[in-house]
This record gives structure tokens, sequence and C-alpha cells, in this order.
């Protein structure tokens, strides 16, 4: 089965060129499929495009579908989509920075309406991958480091216990020992299940944990294969390995935030 599946999907903002056009991808269960791609490539609107976000950036879909777990979710709100087993960890390391490190982690699960045993029992689950955050409970976001905002930032996407997950540019910005703990979380939370769409600028961390990667350019996928395959590629190397080494990992074996409103909504913060 197919966690997630996007079908010839073109996505345009207002009267504007097409910024998507007949993009088709596939998110197997259980695996890491990687989105690479520069600046302006689209990855940012694809990503807004699944998570249900476009309309807060003035975009639409103009034809194609999005399916998220074998239903056609294209239409639905963003807060339908977490319900049915979707979570983001949003680019910038998406926290309230007003709210303790407990407060947040609990805004991550509100969609599933848990009593209190439930919800201190799927935290604990959270803070086994990120124990760094048991420490800092009482703690508001704001005065959290980088590193700890990021682990924040997937944790209380983790709250719902999606069965998909977005991240965004998990490792921009971190220091090479954040970016490396991150990455073992990322395939952790895959070996537990979890199916993983990844953005991320860091191409060669990317693609070691991978199982399957896309090139997205001028909103065209441009080329696609298996992730031992797009690193063997000279061109791939060339273009987006070279410059992204810091971080790198082993294969893996074969995760906004999701910020979430009252109604469980993914904001954008």
């Amino acid at each position: 089965m197919n966690s997630l599946v996007i079908d010839s999907l073109s996505v345009r903002y207002g009267a504007a060129s097409l910024s998507l056009e007949d993009v088709s991808l596939t998110v197997p269960q259980g695996q890491i499929v990687s989105l690479l791609g520069p600046n302006g490539a689209g990855k940012s609107t694809l990503m807004r495009a699944v998570s249900g976000l476009l309309g807060v950036h003035g975009g639409a879909v103009a034809s194609g579908k999005v399916e998220l777990l074998g239903k056609d979710v294209t239409n639905d709100r963003s807060s339908k989509r977490v319900k049915a087993g979707l979570a983001q960890a949003l680019e910038g390391r998406q926290v309230f920075p007003g709210l303790t490190v407990a407060e947040n982690l609990a805004s991550g699960g509100h969609v599933r309406r848990y009593r209190r045993a439930q919800e201190l029992e799927v935290r604990e689950r959270v803070l086994h991958h990120f124990p760094r955050l048991g420490d800092l409970m009482a703690r508001k976001a704001g005065y959290l480091s980088g590193g700890e905002q990021q682990m924040l930032a997937i944790g209380r996407a983790m709250m719902s216990q999606p069965k998909v997950l977005l991240l965004d540019e998990p490792s921009l910005g971190l220091a090479p020992k954040i970016v490396a703990d991150v990455r073992d979380v990322i395939v952790d939370i895959n070996k537990e299940g979890t199916s993983i769409l990844l953005v991320e600028q860091n191409a060669a961390m990317a693609m070691a944990i991978a199982h399957y990667g896309y090139v997205l350019e001028g909103g065209r996928v441009v080329k696609e294969g298996k992730a031992e395959d797009l690193r063997g590629d000279a061109e791939i190397a060339e273009l987006y390995l070279g410059a992204s080494a810091v971080g790198t990992a082993e294969p893996a074996p074969a995760v906004q935030a999701t910020g979430i409103d009252t109604e469980g909504a993914i904001q954008h913060v």
C-alpha cells in the first residue's frame, strides 16, 4: 500500500503560470522519500498541496489529486488530513515560543482528544526519541536552542501519532552534531513504521537515509530513482551532493508540526 500518492498535480498562485506542472510522486508505506531541487523548484508548493496549506498562500490545485492512505484528500481541509494520519514539521522550526515544551507537545496531540493518561503515554514515546526535551518540559520554547526547537517541532508532530510525516528542511541552520542527531531520529521514527516525505537542503544526508528520491526543477519532476542510484548519478552528485556533505550517514534499512489549532488544523505560523 502507498501512504501518499501525488498524481499529475498542477498548482498555480492566482493568475500566475503554473508553479507545479503534472507532478507525480509516491511514498510507499514505511519508506523515506526525499525531494531534492534548487530554490524556487516548487518543493514548498508541493508540501503545501499535501498538507492542505495552499489556500493560506493564495494557491490552488489546477488539476491532479493528492491521496493519503488511499483516500483522495485534494480538497480536504488541513485539519481533516491531520485526523486522517498526516503531520508536518514546517521549515524554520515553527514552535509556539510563548508556550512551554510540555504545552507545545500537548498541542500536537490535540486532534486526537487524548485522555490525560493517553497523552502522557504518547508523550513518553515521543520523549524516547528526544530525551533532552524531557529535561526542559517547563521551559518556554522561545528560550530553546535551534537544535532543541527542531527536536520539539518534530516531537510535536509525532504527538498525533501520524502514519505519514512531512519534514521540511529539518537540518537547516543546525550544527553538524545536531544534524546527525536529527538524522538518527528520522531513521528511528521510520523504523517504527512512519512513512516520511523529506525535503532537505542537506542532500547528502537526505539521500543517505532515503529509500527513494525525486528531483524537482521548474515545477516538474526531472529525475527519480532509488536513493542508491541517485547517489551514484554524476549529475545529481555535482548539483546537489558536493556541497551538502555535512552530517552524512550510512544508508538506512528498510515522521508543522504540526502547528495545531483548536480544530486540529496544521497552522502556518
